[in-house]
């Protein structure tokens, strides 16, 4: 009888043990799956900020792609480095040229063809009198395309500028009318300051440093300009409500004279 029931109860613990076994496996599925699922979810959450993430300007784009692509951001973004130094150090030229040595264009431009024109005929006399065949010089000539197609950007671009300077003439857009002011009165602020030509290399060595810097700290610099976007508008709003709204605004429709 005592042998009977150790073997009833061996058969017992065997069952408990199967059992619990089975019970542990799931659960263990079951937080897998689970575990899978909250993967799933946090990756689909992360990838939903990363669409909600504030960009400067609203772009939606790399910054290579926003300066256009191509050679001319490559330059930009210093993704070639000799060269972009090379086109950084050719301008730093040129203004030390124009206005710390007070150089001017036509003096400079006689004397490069000058010296251009002077070597190349004593270079073709002494080939000739050594009875060498004179030198092949290329043919140099602008293409029709080219120009077709910069006329055809600066007229699409100083079209746009008068659209806008209408639209604000006609009384339609407030804000725009601010914003230009805002900007020419700038301008103007530099013009006393500075001559055009230092304006125009200011304005190139921001444009080949400001770009590439953006690029390498685009997430905190976008994260202050998120800041700063939502207090400016929060003071726009103020404005608005205070003054901006009082101000009588232009016809919205045009009128048609027969």
């Amino acid at each position: 009888m005592a042998e009977h029931k150790e073997e009833s109860e061996s058969v017992v613990e065997s069952m408990m043990e199967k059992i619990s076994d089975k019970i542990h496996g799931h659960d263990d599925s079951s937080s897998s799956s689970d575990s899978d699922d909250e993967k799933s979810k946090a990756s689909e959450a992360m990838k939903e900020m990363k669409k909600k993430v504030y960009r400067l300007f609203g772009r939606e784009t790399p910054v290579h792609s926003c300066l256009g692509g191509g050679k001319p951001a490559d330059l930009i973004l210093w993704r070639n480095k000799k060269l972009s130094a090379s086109v950084l150090g050719g301008a730093t030229l040129v203004w030390i040229l124009f206005e710390v040595l007070e150089y001017r264009l036509l003096t400079l431009m006689a004397h490069c063809f000058i010296m251009i024109l002077a070597g190349l005929y004593i270079y073709s006399k002494a080939l000739t009198f050594v009875h060498k065949s004179t030198p092949n010089i290329p043919e140099v000539s602008i293409p029709e395309d080219l120009t077709v197609k910069i006329a055809r950007s600066l007229s699409y671009e100083i079209n746009n500028a008068f659209a806008v300077l209408r639209q604000i003439g006609l009384g339609h857009d407030l804000k725009k009318f601010l914003m230009v002011l805002g900007g020419l009165w700038f301008v103007s602020i530099l013009g006393s300051s500075c001559s055009f030509l230092t304006l125009f290399y200011i304005l190139f060595v921001l444009l080949y440093t400001l770009p590439v810097l953006y690029e390498k700290y685009e997430d905190k610099v976008d994260a202050y300009a998120e800041k700063a976007s939502i207090e400016a508008k929060k003071y726009y709003v103020i404005a608005n409500e205070k003054y901006l709204s009082k101000i009588p605004k232009g016809p919205l429709k045009e009128k048609k004279f027969d």
